[in-house]
């Protein structure tokens, strides 16, 4: 029988540029990282609520995600699968994320912790380029995106995609979920 999940944290983010709320947890596993969570947002003039399920192996190297949309009175799903390297959406092989080796969901600062946890940066360190499979709301679409990571202090990272069309000062806390993500979004300390 699989051990039932431990919950790490909980807790809930609001975006502070447009309107929406997302309520994540963390949770460990024998040999796995979980983040899931509820993202309900106002995107093209409709109330849009996204809810995912994000498994990571124990070197938060992303192995699953299941992401489901619901907006306009209809449900989409996405089912993302990773092996031997290659990323699978609903079953089908995705070539345009070849070499990916993160999940990044849009709407979401959950996914920043997927690679502050795995590169592990010192201090003063930058990740050089990393190729993140970045889910596209409200579309559910797959999509290579290339990022970096600089990590400034011991709670703070200097992210950036787009080849620096997007920057960001992301400040995370001990378990290197985002706090403050500059600009999106704030975490709601209870």
């Amino acid at each position: 029988m699989k051990p039932v999940p431990q919950l790490i944290r909980a807790g809930l983010w609001s975006c502070t540029k447009g309107i929406g709320l997302e309520r994540f947890e963390l949770l460990r596993a024998a040999d796995e990282w979980i983040l899931q969570g509820v993202i309900i947002a106002l995107a093209e003039n409709a109330a849009t609520e996204v809810r995912y399920k994000i498994v990571c192996d124990k070197s938060w190297h992303t192995r699953r995600a299941d992401v489901s949309l619901r907006d306009g009175g209809v449900e989409r799903v996405l089912a993302i699968a990773v092996e031997n390297g290659q990323w699978f959406e609903n079953g089908r092989v995705n070539k345009t994320v070849a070499g990916c080796v993160d999940i990044d969901l849009e709407w979401s600062p959950s996914t920043n912790t997927i690679p502050i946890r795995r590169l592990s940066l010192a201090v003063g360190q930058k990740s050089g380029p990393v190729a993140a499979a970045w889910v596209r709301f409200p579309k559910l679409r797959l999509q290579s995106l290339h990022q970096e990571y600089e990590r400034t202090s011991k709670q703070c990272y200097r992210y950036s995609s787009g080849g620096g069309a997007f920057v960001a000062e992301i400040t995370v806390d001990e378990e290197s979920l985002a706090l403050k993500y500059e600009g999106l979004w704030q975490r709601v300390e209870i």
